[in-house]
């Protein structure tokens, strides 16, 4: 099933390359997709496959998703803004405002939002020689089975904390769940409030998002919402459950957030046009740590060149079901979001996922 919805304006527009690119994800396997787009066009929001398996209704537009790693952007931007405020330092330690967790003293607050503070990743660390050391785990039967498990915040940390870590502060980049764990707290160390708190006040209210939320440990999907699915070998069988219900609390502040394509899109559009961070700090948040190579990783933002020039993003996946994306134009006027739901399909991820971005990238901020 393959719907687009009227604009902001009650007009539905004719965008058949944004309805194919968005009914590719689902014909290559994936449960559900809805895409906003918002250009010189207006905005356009389309999606394909349905709601939940079994059903022929279609997912709902504009509903609740978790976000993953996007989350990882909001957290970034909150630190900034306590940095413009005065109450941290982006190149001051992090160590003497969390003395509990006995961190490296080196650690600083950038390297954290740029991940090269070499903390160990608590859902496990890849190395370049293949071997996996893991952590807590966050795929596989392991998780299906315990994915309604909560964990403290400073239960994550100190899990990171009792494994080596992957390098010297400073000295390499690798993506770590555990920084921005640790931002947060810093974060909730700084205000006195928690993260969620803090998330509300400082940009939920003043952006009006209506769905998202740092949900802690609750296990459901408040709002309107599809289902998401995990498929997972269990001996010599595979099993797919639905894995709507699931403890975020895995990845606090890491990629526990919950939202929608429209908020991604007020968020992103309000940061990229200056609107939540000063021009000195946003320009910090943009510019690509060297170490992190051809990702072109920042503070909480990718950055990206397209045929008509660089956009920001950061993508994100719970870890099991649920993904989203978030792009934009550096003046916000042009973004992509979009929500993503698996299905039952056998599919490899790393096969079909990264050219239908890339071709879904091109339909929006192509020629």
């Amino acid at each position: 099933m393959s719907i687009q919805s009227p604009d902001s304006n009650g007009v539905a527009q004719d965008r058949p390359e944004l309805q194919k690119a968005v009914q590719e994800f689902v014909d290559a396997g994936f449960g559900g997709f809805e895409l906003r787009v918002t250009d010189e066009q207006g905005e356009w929001v389309g999606v394909a496959g349905v709601r939940e398996l079994g059903s022929t209704e279609a997912p709902p537009v504009n509903g609740q998703c978790r976000v993953g790693s996007v989350t990882k952007t909001f957290v970034s931007t909150v630190v900034l803004q306590l940095v413009a405020e005065g109450k941290l330092e982006l190149d001051g330690p992090v160590a003497d405002r969390l003395p509990r967790f006995e961190l490296d003293p080196r650690i600083t607050v950038r390297m954290l939002l740029n991940h090269t503070s070499g903390l160990f990743n608590y859902t496990g660390e890849y190395y370049p020689d293949g071997t996996f050391v893991p952590g807590i785990p966050a795929t596989g039967k392991d998780w299906a089975d315990n994915r309604l498990r909560g964990y403290t915040p400073d239960e994550l940390v100190e899990l990171a904390l009792a494994k080596p870590a992957r390098f010297e502060p400073g000295a390499e980049w690798s993506y770590s769940n555990t920084n921005y764990t640790v931002a947060a707290l810093l974060i909730e160390a700084v205000t006195g409030r928690t993260f969620a708190e803090e998330l509300e006040s400082r940009i939920v209210k003043p952006l009006g998002l209506t769905g998202t939320v740092e949900p802690g440990d609750r296990t459901d999907i408040p709002g309107p919402h599809s289902h998401g699915y995990f498929r997972y070998q269990d001996g010599e069988k595979w099993k797919v459950v639905d894995v709507t219900e699931q403890n975020p609390s895995l990845l606090f502040a890491a990629g526990s957030m919950l939202s929608t394509t429209r908020d991604l899109h007020l968020f992103m559009s309000a940061l990229q046009g200056g609107t939540l961070v000063p021009a000195d700090l946003l320009a910090e948040m943009r510019t690509p740590e060297p170490k992190s190579g051809p990702l072109n990783y920042a503070l909480g933002l990718f950055e990206q060149d397209t045929p008509t020039g660089t956009v920001y993003h950061h993508n994100g996946s719970a870890p099991g079901g649920y993904g989203a994306l978030m792009y934009s134009t550096p003046d916000g006027t042009k973004t992509l979001t979009a929500t993503i739901t698996m299905g039952d399909a056998d599919i490899n991820l790393l096969e079909i996922f990264p050219p239908a971005l890339e071709r879904l990238v091109a339909a929006v901020f192509g020629e």
